[in-house]
């Protein structure tokens, strides 16, 4: 995971592309160990670019694991 305080995480649409996200309240623990993600969709806020090559430092997260309304905030950015 990358970013300022390990707080985004970048997110593969069905398109190829990736959309920056920033996910609060994430632990930072159990995302490494299970990939375990927050349910609340308000708890997800598209920030940054959409991008075809995202930094490698980031955490790569597919778009299915986010909950329905977050799927639909990335695929609208």
């Amino acid at each position: 995971m990358g970013g300022k305080h390990k707080k985004y995480v970048y997110v593969l649409r069905e398109d190829g592309w990736y959309v920056k996200v920033r996910v609060l309240g994430l632990d930072k623990k159990e995302f490494k160990k299970h990939g375990k993600l927050p349910e609340d969709p308000s708890k997800y806020i598209p920030v940054g670019p959409k991008v075809k090559n995202p930094p490698s430092t980031y955490a790569i997260v597919p778009i299915e694991k986010l909950p329905e309304e977050a799927q639909r905030k990335v695929r609208e950015f």
